[in-house]
């Protein structure tokens, strides 16, 4: 059955600044991409995890699909595209996200679907500056995403330059996450401790909160 919009889960990246695979790293009692993927699947069908050649994964939420890269090194563009190719003939786009968005909800991603109209993409624009992801990408860019590719241009900014992209301002999005917390990703070490230390947090004062399994 063709859905309005599915989901894709980035998890293609190195991981370098980090020193270890950013997939496994425990959060809430799962392994961090698991929760992305679950948050995603809460929100929109069917979803997809986008993974590098070769890269071990842990077991992923009943119904989430893999699909690998065609190229390693590429960056998320090469993800998005191995992405929208796999679900081109079950949705009309695509909630796209990296594995490394813990704080990520699934209120912010279905006011961010509701937001992008007939517009190409639909992404974040905290001080009018895009942030690529996540955002939601319509199956009909991907014509455009390989003509980059196939000229070395690997940027995801630079593709929203050249689609209809509907920019969503922080007003949008006040009042599911007025502080833009699922923009939030995880790239080093550091960020690793603060992001378990502000979910402990949010579970000590939102003890309903659906989106944070506890560790019990």
């Amino acid at each position: 059955m063709r859905t309005p919009t599915g989901g894709i889960v980035l998890c293609g990246g190195r991981s370098s600044r980090m020193g270890r695979s950013k997939a496994w790293l425990p959060v809430g009692g799962e392994p961090m991409l698991v929760r992305v993927a679950r948050v995603v699947g809460a929100a929109v069908e069917p979803v997809v995890v986008v993974a590098g050649p070769g890269k071990e994964l842990p077991d992923l939420p009943a119904g989430v699909e893999v699909v690998r890269d065609a190229a390693e090194g590429n960056g998320p563009l090469q993800g998005l595209a191995a992405g929208l190719a796999a679900l081109a003939e079950r949705t009309d786009a695509a909630f796209t996200v990296g594995c490394d968005a813990p704080f990520l909800t699934a209120a912010f991603i279905q006011r961010l679907v509701s937001l992008r109209g007939d517009a190409d993409a639909c992404v974040c624009a905290p001080g009018d500056f895009p942030r690529p992801l996540p955002g939601v990408y319509a199956v009909g860019v991907l014509d455009r995403v390989d003509e980059r590719l196939a000229a070395g241009l690997y940027s995801l900014r630079g593709l929203l330059e050249r689609v209809t992209t509907r920019l969503a301002h922080p007003s949008e999005l006040a009042d599911i996450d007025p502080t833009l917390e699922s923009l939030r990703n995880i790239n080093t070490p550091d960020d690793y401790t603060r992001a378990l230390a502000d979910l402990a947090q949010m579970r000590h004062e939102h003890h309903d909160l659906p989106d944070v399994p506890r560790d019990d």
